[in-house]
């Protein structure tokens, strides 16, 4: 604790120095974003690449279906940190707002997404939006993300378009709710990225669920 103490302090100092706070913040917030740990825990607990399961992306999905939820939920509880806790701590503790915070928001999302661990390959990003914009918003940001996607996946079975709708859904709740060009330029740098990032798989149109795909064929709709 004490250790942690003295850390906070130095951040604080260095945060009255103008613009140096910024770029340290988006360095610690990259390097938090880049750190793979579901390729760590799943060779750790399911003694597996998860980069080789399914469809090969590095992210909590694949870690859990290579050593189930002992790698599965750790790997989604530290990417879910690895974005809220840098992000929150410059927006909350620090102080940054404006323009300074938009840098320090996208940064773990391209850390995460373009992994030196990982030879500048990374994952979709999901999850580690979820964190940056919890971080950013507390509770809102991950509530509206979180009920559009279960939407979309209980209604669909390609997880690429699954994860557009949700995020272009908070693009429109953000618009509808007067947020400030900050956050939206946030926003769409976002969607840009989990957009690019999931290219190959929306190449691919929706599946709908076969419960649906029943009740549609039952209303003699082809």
């Amino acid at each position: 604790m004490a250790f942690v103490n003295q850390l906070l302090r130095g951040i604080e100092n260095l945060n009255k120095m103008g613009t140096v706070p910024i770029l340290l913040w988006t360095v610690l917030g990259f390097l938090c974003g880049s750190l793979p740990f579901s390729v760590w825990l799943g060779k750790l607990v399911g003694k597996a690449d998860v980069r080789g399961i399914g469809d090969g992306n590095p992210g909590a999905v694949n870690a859990w279906r290579a050593g189930g939820w002992k790698a599965g939920f750790p790997s989604l509880l530290l990417d879910f940190l690895k974005g809220g806790v840098p992000v929150g701590l410059a927006h909350h503790w620090a102080g940054l707002t404006g323009w300074e915070i938009v840098p320090v928001a996208l940064a773990p999302i391209f850390g995460h997404a373009f992994s030196p661990f990982l030879k500048f390959r990374g994952g979709k990003a999901i999850t580690v939006t979820f964190g940056v914009w919890s971080g950013l918003t507390l509770w809102v940001g991950p509530t509206i993300l979180g009920l559009s996607l279960s939407l979309a996946v209980a209604f669909n079975r390609t997880d690429a378009w699954s994860a557009v709708f949700g995020i272009l859904v908070l693009g429109g709740y953000l618009l509808l709710s007067g947020a400030p060009l900050t956050m939206l330029s946030i926003w769409g740098v976002n969607a840009a990225l989990i957009i690019l990032k999931s290219r190959k798989d929306l190449k691919n149109p929706p599946m709908v669920r076969p419960w649906l795909k029943k009740i549609i064929k039952g209303k003699g709709i082809d």
